[in-house]
């Protein structure tokens, strides 16, 4: 899918760059660039509130990415659709505003290969609610222990909050077995769909997700644009996270009447700029297929792990079902040493814990090395990573 490159600027003024970190945040679409710019220099205005040209004009773009939000992720409702910063803000909000309903000794249940943001946010109530979190572990291969899980969940358990696809092995989660075993309890299911958004087509009505969290940056949108989707009538029993203006219908020193979702949770000035960003990278996917990208994606992860098996002493923790993200780590050599060199040498590349950092004590290593494509990678940003990779371990051992 190389032709792609042509479609992100950022390509053509740094054509020797291998970029391989889109697993961190994608690079950006000229034409979501492009949209966002004719936005704030065209028709810009504050939305849902003024009756001059601008502002109608504002309010139906925006109105229209929640529409086209709801088709790209299968949600039955465009209501169903609620705009927030990104994943980490949609699980934040759904973490604030769904504990209003749980109390002391119910159960929610994460992976041990969870982003930190599906993670902190839930053990925060264990302090604040006495809610306890119980976490699902993660077999050798990298899948979860659905074992474990039909004989853990049980009526104290609400929320089973779990990644579609791993941020640092890439395996795509079992997402119909997960919510089949939560429901059978009459549990709900949050799923944070940060990596596989932006590799594989999303349906959450036909497989009955309850809550869905991503971003706009993964999906070579902006930054500071996210989405939480939530089955309506789950998001209509639920309180709003922040307060302020827009999200009421009459306020009064004696009563607060709240719109019904999403404005109740969108509270102030939204980034209306971002949204319409977000919409433009959403026709994009579209326009060329989430099933072809997650087969590109499948053939380039394949091919890297080839190349990379080759190589003495790298571990490849990643699994041969892995799509679109290969971590590994080095036999006696730092991470971040590799890290460095790489980028030293036009290599970008991810370091570190991945902010996954149980998932890397359950492996039993301290870092990994991460490969993360994109639409705009193919197998000559490959061989070129694992030539240079060569050339810094002939330095490094």
């Amino acid at each position: 899918m190389n032709e792609l490159k042509k479609y992100f600027p950022i390509f053509q003024k740094n054509p020797k760059i291998v970029y391989l970190d889109s697993g961190a945040s994608a690079q950006k679409l000229q034409s979501v660039i492009d949209a966002m710019d004719d936005f704030y220099t065209q028709t810009y205005a504050n939305i849902h509130r003024g009756l001059y040209k601008w502002s109608e004009v504002s309010s139906e773009m925006y109105d229209a990415v929640r529409e086209k939000v709801a088709k790209f992720i299968g949600a039955k409702s465009p209501s169903e659709i609620v705009f927030t910063r990104g994943t980490t803000d949609a699980i934040n909000l759904l973490a604030g505003s769904y504990s209003k309903l749980l109390m002391a000794g119910d159960e929610v249940i994460v992976s041990e290969l969870e982003h930190h943001s599906n993670m902190l946010p839930w053990k925060n109530l264990e302090n604040e609610k006495g809610v306890r979190v119980k976490f699902l572990p993660v077999l050798g291969d990298g899948n979860f222990d659905y074992a474990w899980l039909k004989q853990n969940v049980g009526e104290r358990t609400k929320l089973v909050c779990v990644s579609g696809q791993s941020n640092v092995i890439g395996i795509k989660n079992n997402i119909p077995e997960i919510v089949k075993i939560a429901h059978q309890v009459g549990a709900k299911v949050l799923i944070d769909g940060a990596q596989l958004t932006v590799h594989s087509a999303v349906n959450v009505s036909r497989d009955d997700i309850d809550f869905y969290a991503f971003s706009g940056h993964k999906i070579y949108g902006p930054t500071g644009i996210g989405v939480l989707y939530g089955k309506l009538d789950l998001l209509k029993q639920m309180p709003p996270y922040q307060l302020g203006g827009d999200m009421v219908e009459s306020v009064s020193f004696d009563n607060v009447v709240f719109k019904e979702p999403p404005s109740k949770f969108e509270a102030g000035t939204p980034p209306i700029a971002e949204v319409v960003g977000l919409g433009v990278a959403v026709d994009f996917l579209m326009n060329i297929g989430m099933d072809n990208v997650e087969r590109e994606g499948a053939e380039l992860t394949s091919y890297a792990i080839q190349r990379l098996s080759k190589i003495d002493g790298v571990h490849i923790i990643s699994g041969k079902d892995s799509n679109s993200i290969v971590s590994f780590y080095i036999d006696g050599i730092s991470s971040f040493d590799v890290g460095t060199l790489l980028g030293s040498r036009g290599i970008c590349v991810r370091v570190g814990k991945h902010c996954a950092e149980p998932l890397h004590h359950r492996f039993g290593i301290d870092s990994s090395i991460r490969l993360s494509f994109g639409i705009y990678n193919d197998e000559t940003d490959v061989d070129r990573f694992i030539e240079e990779l060569e050339k810094v371990l002939l330095l490094l051992r």
